[in-house]
């Protein structure tokens, strides 16, 4: 039981640490519709939905790594980060569509606190992370 409250609380945590670093963004942007049913999605994740959650992040952050080594946004390694983040996303998004992967791409280039996420992994790797999800999302 005490398992079960503590993992309640870290998805709490996820959605409070979200509300307050992007909340009024994303409700300014997509409605408070989306946003609560975003956060009621979270809430109601299970144990395994979680941690592949976890897993995924891990995943792409070294298949991204590996791609952007190879300098090739098209490449297979690029397009398998591209998949992993798709995958990750729709655990937390579920109605994922191409049009909301593009968006996230600029996003991640224009705002500087998604940029560090990626650019943490090597200079850069925003700017190429767009890239390949641009050609991800045109096949």
């Amino acid at each position: 039981m005490a398992s079960q409250k503590g993992f309640e609380d870290r998805k709490q945590d996820l959605i409070d640490e979200n509300e307050r670093r992007y909340g009024e963004e994303a409700r300014a942007r997509y409605g408070d519709m989306a946003v609560e049913k975003a956060n009621t999605h979270v809430r109601g994740m299970t144990g395994e939905q979680y941690a592949e959650s976890e897993r995924l992040g891990r995943e792409l952050e070294e298949t991204l790594k590996a791609a952007f080594a190879t300098g090739n946004p098209a490449g297979e390694l690029a397009q398998k980060a591209c998949e992993l983040h798709k995958q990750w996303l729709c655990l937390f998004y579920p109605d994922y569509n191409r049009e909301y992967h593009r968006g996230l791409g600029e996003m991640y280039v224009a705002d500087e606190r998604f940029r560090a996420n990626y650019d943490k992994i090597a200079p850069g790797c925003t700017e190429f992370l767009r890239d390949a999800i641009n050609i991800y999302c045109n096949e």
